[in-house]
């Protein structure tokens, strides 16, 4: 399974993870892939992106689950991902094809942070 490979444990995304975002992206936006794949795409961009979040690293709860930044550069390289095919994921937010209540109006604000990362400021 293409999660497990790209999936370094249960919080941690692998250092494969942000070469792959751009394939990933680019197939889950693309609307004529077919329904039955795209959601376990959208599915593991959610992941990624929710795990590519900076972790907070006065909140001592979050670094034992996630770890500190700097031990996981791969957050970073994700985000850097993200930002580089924000176009393509914009696109993926705006299709209209995909049927009410697959991506969640959580996972798609989960998916806009990382597009827009001021976001996560507010």
């Amino acid at each position: 399974m293409l999660g497990n490979t790209l999936m370094d444990g249960v919080f941690h995304t692998s250092a494969a993870m942000s070469a792959a975002l751009p394939f990933l992206i680019r197939l889950a936006a693309a609307a004529d892939i077919g329904i039955a794949v795209r959601p376990g795409l959208v599915d593991l961009l959610i992941v990624a992106a929710e795990l590519s979040q900076p972790v907070d690293a006065g909140n001592e709860r979050h670094v034992l689950l996630l770890g500190n930044d700097r031990d996981h550069p791969e957050r970073e390289w994700c985000r850097a991902a993200f930002t580089a095919h924000a176009s393509a994921l914009r696109a993926l937010l705006d299709d209209s094809t995909f049927p009410d209540g697959l991506i969640s109006e959580n996972d798609r604000e989960c998916l806009r942070r990382v597009v827009e990362p001021q976001r996560s400021l507010s």
